[in-house]
């Protein structure tokens, strides 16, 4: 066999390509290789100074995300919800506060972040990972597959495709992929690309002080959702969520003081007393997204039929977030998509 041979590659170190890396290791697999563009793992999953930039939250139905958790040992609980939450309905009348049921269980948050996940699932096949490395073509050959990069080819004897679809469709393909399919691809939203977010972090939780949960829907202004992010065991303080869009386009100074001026309205002064400030604008991550963004306000469309087939004589498979039939664009779908992708290989 040629040089820089294993049995199969995966394009991605995101959730769904960690995913099924880490099945083929647990089936006992040795002969795979993770080729990811960027510089680190995860994907859309990121954790800076302990605030998830990327994926967040899951909730109970979301039972591949809980399930993989409980196998490999990592602890969930439950995002911080008591208190007054603010709804922001009108620049033409007051804010409403409102009260969670505390019958209803939040959503579910990661101890130690979305990257203890992402840690976790790494940690058996870290030496099978390459990182900045970017896929420039895949091409079927008689007996495999052949994987350039800016850092060399690779051969397979099957790839799988993890990235977003419209990400992939950088890739050129050899044969070429039905219409059809290329189609699907440059369509498909790729989540959290249009996504600008937002965190804070404190001395003390004044919002909890002052019976707040720290939630924050904003219908109008700067800011269109924030939440009490501290850490699970409540030694680390902070305030995370997402910015208007509207603010893409003015200064970054001129964005931050409509923040700030946004929060300490509703929140209180103390929001100026924040020991760091920190904005992740997704649209601005290549990775990520492309020049023809676009905000999409309702679910988007995910699990087309075209991405549940094999593709260069079943040498070809795409996986994701956006290609799972459930829960598509969630870290369910992800992993569900990756665990699928590795039964169908």
């Amino acid at each position: 066999m040629k040089g820089n041979f294993s049995k199969y590659i995966i394009v991605g170190a995101g959730l769904s390509g960690l995913t099924s890396a880490y099945k083929l290791s647990n089936k006992g697999e040795t002969s795979f290789t993770v080729i990811e563009s960027r510089d680190r793992i995860g994907g859309r999953i990121v954790t800076r100074d302990r605030i998830d930039y990327g994926a967040t939250w899951f909730q109970t139905h979301h039972q591949e995300v809980i399930a993989l958790l409980d196998e490999l040992g990592v602890e969930k609980y439950h995002q911080y919800n008591k208190g007054k939450s603010v709804l922001v309905y009108s620049t033409m009348a007051p804010e409403h506060y409102f009260e969670n049921d505390p019958n209803t269980p939040s959503a579910y948050r990661i101890k130690g972040n979305s990257q203890a996940l992402i840690q976790a699932l790494a940690k058996p096949v870290l030496d099978k990972i390459q990182v900045s490395t970017s896929v420039s073509s895949i091409t079927e050959t008689e007996d495999g597959v052949r994987v350039e990069t800016d850092k060399g080819i690779f051969y397979s004897e099957k790839v799988i495709v993890t990235i977003p679809p419209k990400i992939a469709t950088r890739i050129s393909f050899s044969p070429e992929l039905p219409v059809e399919v290329g189609t699907v691809m440059d369509k498909t939203h790729t989540w959290m690309s249009n996504a600008i977010k937002v965190g804070l972090t404190f001395k003390e939780p004044f919002w909890r002080n002052k019976n707040f949960s720290g939630m924050v829907i904003g219908q109008v202004g700067a800011v269109t959702e924030l939440y009490d992010h501290n850490d699970s065991e409540n030694q680390h303080y902070a305030l995370m969520g997402f910015v208007n869009e509207g603010l893409r386009d003015t200064s970054a100074e001129n964005r931050k003081q409509r923040i700030l001026d946004y929060l300490s309205k509703y929140l209180g002064a103390e929001i100026l007393d924040y020991l760091t400030y920190e904005e992740k604008d997704w649209s601005q991550d290549w990775h990520t997204s492309c020049e023809t963004i676009k905000s999409v306000y309702m679910s988007p469309s995910y699990g087309n039929t075209v991405f549940d087939k094999n593709y260069m004589n079943g040498k070809l498979r795409f996986s994701g977030a956006e290609t799972s039939p459930i829960h598509g664009g969630y870290m369910d779908g992800a992993i569900y998509s990756g665990i699928k992708t590795i039964e169908k290989l």
